[in-house]
């Protein structure tokens, strides 16, 4: 596994241990005359609508579009539809205001069966990697931190559950913590990211590299 793989790892939680895996057909059986569990079973989608998963297709999830928000400015979305979609992420930075409030989204499709504990892992860098310090992955959001010193910032957004899309719900989608950009003369500049989503299984569903510029004004 290379550095910039083992940055990517998710942090596990102490004593967590992922549960059994069950078809959507055993979940639908589960003990139909439990209320609570019943509820539980509408939360996630289950028995409503037409199933959309596709056959030929065997992906658990498809990541649909990223996009940024930031207060005060139009959405920024990215359709992974497009060809050279995840190129253009790469080549062309976003450009955030500093001080400015903004926040990642996604919007994905799941298929086949319940997607358990998918999480958004997040690497930020500034300057030269020899230079850097790296922050442990945690199960919260981080602000990034940047002040005097070149450092690397981890983000980990657990997701939880997810049920294979239908005609009533066809897509998912999920909106990260609001961040505040970086400020001051030491915050300005150009930062590249590498993320990645990934589920209990430790199957990585897509990875891909971006980039930003925190600039002092629009």
């Amino acid at each position: 596994m290379s550095s910039a793989d083992d940055e990517l790892q998710p942090e596990r939680t102490e004593g967590f241990k992922v549960g059994e895996k069950k078809t959507i057909d055993e979940y639908q059986q589960l003990d139909q005359n439990d209320e609570s569990l019943r509820k539980w079973k509408e939360s996630l989608g289950l028995g409503s609508g037409t199933p959309l998963s596709d056959p030929n297709d065997p992906r658990k999830v498809i990541i649909k579009s990223l996009g940024l928000e930031v207060e005060g400015r139009p959405d920024i979305i990215i359709n992974l539809d497009s060809p050279h979609a995840l190129d253009t992420l790469k080549s062309k930075p976003f450009s955030i205001k500093e001080g400015a409030r903004f926040r990642m989204k996604a919007t994905f499709k799941v298929q086949h069966q319940i997607l358990s504990g998918l999480k958004y892992v997040q690497v930020v860098k500034r300057g030269p990697i020899s230079n850097k310090m790296q922050e442990m992955i945690v199960l919260i959001t981080l602000s990034i931190p940047f002040g005097h010193r070149q450092r690397t910032a981890g983000l980990t957004v657990t997701q939880g559950s997810y049920s294979p899309n239908t005609s009533d719900k066809p897509i998912h989608e999920k909106k990260f913590e609001s961040e505040t950009a970086p400020s001051g003369m030491m915050g300005r500049g150009h930062y590249n990211a590498v993320s990645k989503f990934i589920d209990d299984d430790n199957q990585t569903h897509l990875k891909f590299e971006w980039s930003f510029d925190i600039k002092k004004d629009w």
